[in-house]
């Protein structure tokens, strides 16, 4: 009986420069591992075609073009695919902003190049490829930045949420790894509906991320946290 092969790796790469992705391109189809190239998009629009299209399990997203944050946010509400951010700026706001809006890593350039494949194959495995100074900076981000707006009058904008995006946001604070595929299913919804709902509590609420979504719920939404 032949051996059973491990699934491949497929992998999505998100880069707007054209020298800069095609370096990255041959590291991908040369690595020795599991990955696989599937694609290459310019620009968000690029990007979300192939997710319609054909199965990806991570998004490697350049973020030293015109690609921002705002980007993986965006993929990450549309596709259960983990990304990874990949930079030469030394900027840590710029780091920690990628994993507030929904990166599982962020891999510097000036690591070594097993550094991005290692990166895809710890975040596809679930876990994230962060610095334990980068964790904590996040943590005192979310407990002494946003905490403090999260005042008496974030009661009015919980009341503006309706019943069925009040048990969307309990949810999350089950499972904040939890991908939109799992929270549908939980909550017996379709993913269009689920993203239907969170862009609206976002809205309501005053948030960007599901992070900041985990963050706000377990404060104000649970008994006994408010």
């Amino acid at each position: 009986m032949a051996p059973l092969q491990t699934p491949r790796i497929r992998v999505l790469l998100v880069d707007d420069h054209p020298i800069s992705s095609w370096g990255l391109e041959r590291l991908l189809l040369s690595a020795h591992s599991q990955v696989e190239l599937v694609g290459t998009a310019s620009d968000g629009n690029e990007a979300t075609r192939f997710i319609y299209e054909t199965p990806i399990n991570v998004i490697v997203i350049n973020l030293d073009g015109e690609l921002r944050v705002d980007l993986i946010a965006e993929l990450c509400s549309i596709s259960p695919a983990r990304v990874v951010a990949l930079t030469g700026s030394r900027d840590v706001s710029l780091h920690d902003g990628a994993i507030l809006a929904g990166s599982r890593g962020v891999v510097a350039k000036s690591e070594p190049v097993e550094s991005l494949i290692s990166a895809i194959e710890k975040v596809d495995e679930g876990e994230f490829w962060i610095d334990r100074a980068a964790t904590t900076r996040i943590f005192l981000h979310l407990a002494q930045n946003k905490v403090p707006h999260f005042t008496t009058p974030e009661n009015q904008k919980i009341d503006t949420l309706t019943r069925r995006e009040r048990e969307t946001a309990l949810e999350i604070t089950k499972d904040a790894a939890a991908n939109g595929k799992i929270l549908a299913q939980r909550l017996g919804i379709s993913e269009n509906t689920l993203r239907n709902h969170l862009n609206s509590i976002y809205g309501k609420l005053g948030l960007s991320s599901r992070l900041e979504l985990f963050a706000y719920a377990k404060l104000h939404l649970i008994p006994g946290k408010a």
